[in-house]
């Protein structure tokens, strides 16, 4: 699933996005463009629980 998240703006973004995912699920597969701020994301978790905890971390995300 892909994601949109407005506020990643450098690579440290980028790694505190991964850290919040790979807390949920150790064997997520995440690829984020900083650029487009879009996350491309492959989890077996429900995304609600994803996107709960990116909020909850400031990096409040949309399903795209």
């Amino acid at each position: 699933m892909k994601l949109y998240i407005a506020n990643i703006t450098c690579g440290g973004c980028a790694r505190g996005v991964t850290a919040t995912i790979k807390a949920i699920d150790a064997n997520a597969n995440v690829n984020i463009d900083v650029e487009h701020k879009m996350v491309d994301l492959e989890t077996t978790q429900p995304i609600q629980v994803i996107l709960d905890a990116l909020a909850e971390d400031d990096f409040p995300a949309e399903v795209r």
